[in-house]
This record gives structure tokens, sequence and C-alpha cells, in this order.
């Protein structure tokens, strides 16, 4: 378990600056697969096995979401792709709360890696 998962997301309402590109980028190279978009948020897209597999993988990022009060924009689409996006809304940019919640959906995947096809990759 890395040391990031064991970590709770903390309340943001703002008033502080997101985190530099520096910075995301340097966090990045411990997440497989999540790219760092519009120089706000970061985004991975999964493939399940079929419909019901992507809504159990929504149902179960939901439970850990809800759990840190820390939500992502999740996206259900081609009937079996599931596109997680992650940044704090309250400061229009990437926090710590960001990573935590990846690693934490990371962990989830991996420890249920029969709802994702065997197309994924987790290079």
């Amino acid at each position: 378990m890395k040391k990031i998962e064991r970590m709770k997301c903390k309340p943001c309402e703002g008033g502080v600056e997101p985190m530099k590109h520096d910075e995301v980028k340097s966090l990045l190279k411990d997440f497989a697969n999540w790219r760092f978009i519009e120089g706000r948020m970061i985004k991975k897209e999964y493939t399940c096995r079929d419909f019901v597999s992507a809504i159990g993988l929504v149902n179960e990022i939901a439970l850990i979401a809800e759990n840190d009060g820390h939500h992502p924009d999740i996206k259900i689409h081609q009937w079996n792709k599931v596109t997680i996006q992650l940044w704090t809304h309250a400061i229009g940019g990437l926090s710590m709360n960001d990573f935590i919640l990846a690693s934490k959906i990371d962990r989830i995947t991996i420890n249920n890696n029969n709802i994702i096809s065997k197309t994924y990759s987790r290079k």
C-alpha cells in the first residue's frame, strides 16, 4: 500500500492555490495511466468487461469518494467505459486530495481486476 493511500482527504473550501504544474507532473509519475488535462485536472479511463461491470466500478468509486468527502466527475460511455476526472472544484485545480483519491481508486481497480477487461493496461 502506498503511503498516500492511507491519507484521508481534507475539506477544501478554497483560499489555497492549486498545485503547480511541476508538482503535479512529479506526483503523476507514481500513477499509471492518469493524464494531466487542461492544466487543472487528472483523468483516467477504464474499459470494463460489460455495462454491469462499469456500473460496479462506479459504485465502488462512489463509496470511497463519499467516505473521503471528495467526489470525482464520473462518466460512463460506450456501454463499458468509465472515465474519472479529479480536480478540486473549490480551487479550480488540483490539490493533494485528488491524488489521495486517485490512489484509492487505483487500489480498488487493482484489487478487483475482474471488473476490468483484459484490454486495460496498467503500464
